[in-house]
């Protein structure tokens, strides 16, 4: 949701429009993803890609990038903005890179995820101590700088190549 306040706050707007979504019930089956990818099939060749934040806030190095091979080279700009806090890194996964955006990729959906600093992830993941305190403050906001780039270059910049359909 910062993405649109920070975009808001730039006086940006894009070409294309950006949604922002809350999934839910992940670990209980997709049903937020699958649901969102049924209900929209109709538009999804109009989705020119999708964004999922799902792998805590730590300090984020880059992004994951599902995306066919030819894509690479227009990611190079977002990657080179990143780079000045640390965050240039594009690691080319074409297998996905988070669930709930999984039913969108397989309908072409290039996906993204950001890549953040795991290693207090797991201690903390879904226990009585995973509470908005553990949070830093810098990193969130790095991480929101992260998804305000990226989700901007993709609304305003060339169209990706699409992912193969898969069933």
């Amino acid at each position: 949701m910062h993405v649109a306040a920070t975009l808001k706050a730039l006086g940006l707007t894009p070409r294309r429009t950006i949604r922002v979504i809350a999934w839910m019930n992940e670990e209980n089956g997709l049903m937020g993803g699958k649901t969102y990818a049924e209900t929209h099939a109709a538009e999804l060749a109009n989705h020119v890609a999708a964004i999922e934040m799902d792998y805590g806030a730590g300090h984020p190095t880059g992004f994951a990038a599902n995306v066919p091979p030819t894509a690479l080279p227009l990611l190079k700009p977002v990657s080179e903005t990143l780079a000045g806090i640390g965050a240039g890194i594009v690691d080319y996964r074409l297998n996905g890179v988070g669930a709930d955006i999984g039913p969108l990729n397989k309908a072409g959906v290039p996906g993204f995820a950001p890549l953040t600093d795991g290693r207090d992830y797991f201690t903390i993941h879904h226990t009585a101590a995973d509470t908005l305190d553990k949070v830093n403050p810098r990193h969130l906001a790095e991480n929101a700088a992260v998804l305000s780039v990226l989700a901007y270059a993709l609304a305003e910049g060339e169209v990706l190549p699409r992912l193969a359909v898969t069933p």
